[in-house]
């Protein structure tokens, strides 16, 4: 990145609290950034609350569903960049309340990307979807290219978010780029239910760590400090060249990873004998997904700053000193 770009430079980044934003935020405020986060709940065991480093930054109480709020922070705060991360995250729930997480993760990013269209102050806008924007796809890894055919609740949220980015980034010009990346993991993230986190601890208690699919679908796991220093590469080349707006960019390690080689690799690292439950429960979900990250090498110059095992050790490490 620019020496001295972020520095003074008035951030709004939405979903703050959330595994992403709670790494994003300090990196972002680390490099000299005013940042302003958009809180709708309040989190106690978030990181960004649990470090404190909330207190660090200016904070809205607001919700992505109220734009009258979304512009007046924009105003108020000269918002320049905006980093929207706020979203329903969990399949699970997708499923069962399928119309909230419609109302988050759709009706939000219209929401965030009308109220930047009447603030010209705006400058670059990174709006996250994910890989289950894609849907169930023959032709793998995915490619920006593929069509977005979500087919479930969740996926369906993110392929409607991404393609509103699009129509903004092409009917009025706003300066939006789209990111996808595969499962973040790490540090922070206290959704037990997700395969990464509910190991760890299952291994730090003793207890055999639960799959609750059949342990062969195919993720593509992406390291949380992989992910916020690329969408601050993304959000700064987006601020000086017209040509990415309406991009989307895959971030990735580009491996295929089963959940079941996922639950060993944590466990040889943890040093534990521990035999996985595999439950075969889950549902509504697809069974076979990674990423090409060839256009973000080759476009935004863009590579990962750990590998898989190095992003491990650094999880197991925070998980070992949160849960002692």
């Amino acid at each position: 990145m620019t020496d001295g770009f972020w520095r003074d430079r008035p951030v709004l980044v939405t979903g703050a609290t959330g595994l992403l934003g709670s790494w994003l935020t300090p990196r972002l405020a680390a490099a000299g950034a005013d940042v302003v986060c958009l809180v709708r709940d309040w989190v106690p065991r978030s990181e960004l609350v649990r470090s404190r480093f909330i207190e660090q930054v200016r904070v809205v109480r607001g919700d992505v569903r109220d734009r009258d709020t979304l512009e007046r922070t924009l105003g108020e705060y000269q918002v320049d960049t905006v980093m929207h991360l706020a979203a329903q995250t969990i399949v699970g729930i997708a499923n069962q309340n399928p119309v909230s997480t419609f109302e988050s993760n759709i009706q939000g990013t219209w929401n965030v990307l009308e109220a930047c269209r009447r603030s010209p102050g705006v400058r670059s806008i990174v709006i996250a979807s994910s890989d289950k924007a894609y849907g169930d796809q023959d032709d793998l890894p995915y490619a920006e290219s593929a069509p977005l055919q979500g087919r479930h609740p969740y996926d369906v949220s993110k392929s409607c978010a991404d393609l509103i980015a699009h129509t903004y980034a092409k009917t009025y010009g706003l300066p939006v780029a789209i990111t996808r990346c595969g499962n973040f993991y790490g540090g922070g993230d206290l959704n037990w239910d997700r395969i990464v986190p509910g190991t760890i601890r299952s291994v730090l208690r003793g207890q055999r760590p639960v799959i609750r699919s059949d342990g062969g679908y195919i993720r593509d796991y992406f390291y949380v400090e992989d992910g916020a220093a690329a969408y601050m590469l993304l959000a700064e080349q987006l601020y000086c060249r017209e040509d990415l707006r309406g991009m989307a960019f895959n971030f990735s390690n580009e491996l295929q990873i089963t959940v079941l080689e996922m639950v060993h690799r944590i466990l040889r690292a943890m040093g534990s004998d521990l035999e996985p439950d595999v439950r075969n429960e889950a549902r509504n979900e697809i069974r076979h997904q990674y990423l090409s990250a060839e256009r973000a090498r080759r476009v935004i110059h863009w590579s990962p700053l750990f590998t898989l095992e190095q992003g491990l050790e650094r999880a197991i490490q925070w998980y070992r000193e949160f849960l002692a």
